[in-house]
């Protein structure tokens, strides 16, 4: 079907231009009875897009994928990836579809679809998705949205009227995903596995040239531009993991095929925002082993990193040594910028001037985050209870008493600190609730919660329950993929 009454719907084609060999032209299956749950309308109005058609049939057609604009072609990407450590050779998008590129100010933007149904990626699944993993990525990719973190964001989540057995039958829904691109570390494995099946690295340098003007145009201009491009998603993904941390975000999923080359976070499945401090805090039912645990994030992505420079090193240089060489000195770099990053987040979280010695911050942060584990301490909330010491309106456990004395004695500024603290963050226990009811049919919980996570900085009287802890109760917090 076309779009009638929307002439002004561009999606352009440039992915699958492009890579022709990376992408599945693919239609979305029919749903039974489309019905809007949430739409992004201040997203929406920042692409162009009519938010009152959006509402309508054809709209939400466009949402779901069943209706596209004449000269649309929406297709399924495919990639390869590490997933828990193991190389799969062909993952793709397996109930996803790219239906095009939008065209916005600051640059194409993706829109893609979660739950549109079998693809020839579907690895033996349905393909489908259910309300409460699709509306999950919505509160959380808006929540990391506003409060600053690069972040791929969700339009709309729309119900199918179909019921998708997981465990139990629930109320089937489409994501509709809005992304800078959805080029990943997988899909340079897939080029990389291509090239050496038919000996030729057209796709790869063809792919690697897509990333640059699409990502990081500059790397053109550089002596060596697919070094440069490496080492523009190396600085991108230091700051993004810096980002994580600093919000205490475990991803919980942290494969190859889940990290951009754009810098954004992406496929927020098991994710969940620690509460208690404990690097080793683990939400994912399929992490037995801990590998996505919230401390080890930073080692995790210089070893996706890494994946990646193995599929760059035929356009490095010709000679593999030499290859090898420039990519292993380019990897060394995310350390660093990784502790750059994060150790200047926390001297803001602190509240410290931005030029404190590092002598002095570091003892400091390290120390602190000590005390914060020893204590059990509620990572979000201790932040903004820290202000509030500054300002002599509240005192800390006593255990910190030590610490808060050399803490004071750098004079830290309690307003700085607010600006950078969130006090509402996606509670585990508030997106249960809420996902629990959307599922049920009542969306009321949802656009509560979105309301105090949209200013997630500014305290506000009336949302003391979106700013508290999880009660004692709430017990062990376990997520899953949603597929």
């Amino acid at each position: 079907m076309s779009v009638a009454s929307e002439p002004t719907v561009v999606l352009e084609n440039r992915f699958a231009r492009a890579l022709p060999e990376m992408a599945v032209a693919w239609q979305a299956e029919p749903a039974p009875a489309l019905r809007l749950l949430v739409l992004n309308e201040s997203l929406a109005n920042e692409l162009g897009l009519d938010a009152t058609w959006l509402r309508s049939p054809d709209g939400l057609g466009l949402l779901s994928g069943t209706v596209v604009p004449d000269g649309a072609t929406p297709v399924a990407q495919a990639y390869a990836g590490h997933q828990f450590g193991g190389y799969v050779p062909r993952l793709g998008d397996g109930r996803a579809l790219l239906l095009g590129e939008l065209v916005a100010d600051a640059g194409p933007r993706d829109l893609h679809l979660k739950g549109s149904g079998r693809t020839p990626f579907a690895r033996g699944g349905d393909g489908l998705a259910v309300v409460g993993p699709m509306l999950r990525e919505y509160i959380v990719s808006e929540a990391m949205h506003a409060m600053g973190v690069p972040t791929t964001r969700a339009l709309a989540v729309v119900a199918t009227g179909r019921d998708v057995r997981r465990e139990t039958l629930q109320p089937g829904a489409v994501l509709a995903r809005i992304a800078a691109s959805h080029l990943r570390v997988g899909s340079f494995q897939y080029a990389s596995a291509h090239a050496q099946a038919v000996g030729d690295i057209g796709l790869l340098r063809r792919l690697a040239d897509h990333a640059i003007a699409r990502h990081h145009p500059d790397a053109a201009h550089a002596a060596n531009p697919y070094l440069a491009l490496y080492q523009a998603v190396i600085a991108a993904q230091a700051e993004l993991l810096a980002q994580w941390m600093l919000v205490g975000f475990v991803h919980g999923v942290m494969n190859t095929d889940n990290m951009t080359i754009s810098g954004e976070t992406i496929d927020y499945g098991p994710c969940a925002f620690m509460e208690t401090f404990d690097p080793a805090t683990v939400f994912s039912s399929i992490d037995h082993g801990g590998r996505y645990a919230y401390g080890n994030q930073p080692a995790v992505a210089a070893w996706n990193l890494a994946r990646f420079a193995e599929s760059l090193l035929p356009l490095l240089a010709d000679d593999g040594d030499h290859a090898v060489e420039l990519a292993t000195g380019a990897l060394h770099e995310f350390g660093p910028q990784f502790d750059a990053a994060w150790s200047a987040g926390m001297r803001s979280k602190l509240g410290l001037p931005a030029d404190t010695d590092g002598q002095t911050a570091r003892p400091l942060i390290d120390d602190l985050l000590v005390l914060l584990q020893q204590n059990q301490t509620d990572y979000t909330s201790f932040f903004r209870n820290l202000s509030r010491a500054a300002r002599g309106e509240t005192t800390l456990p006593a255990g910190f008493d030590e610490w808060l004395a050399r803490w004071q004695a750098l004079r830290p500024d309690a307003a700085a600190m607010d600006r950078v603290n969130p006090i509402y963050i996606p509670r585990n226990h508030l997106v249960e609730a809420a996902l629990s009811a959307a599922t049920d049919g009542d969306l009321e919980p949802v656009e509560h919660l979105m309301h105090a996570l949209a200013a997630p900085y500014v305290e506000r009287p009336g949302l003391e329950r979106y700013a508290a802890p999880a009660p004692a109760g709430f017990g062990a917090y376990r997520t899953f993929c949603g597929t």
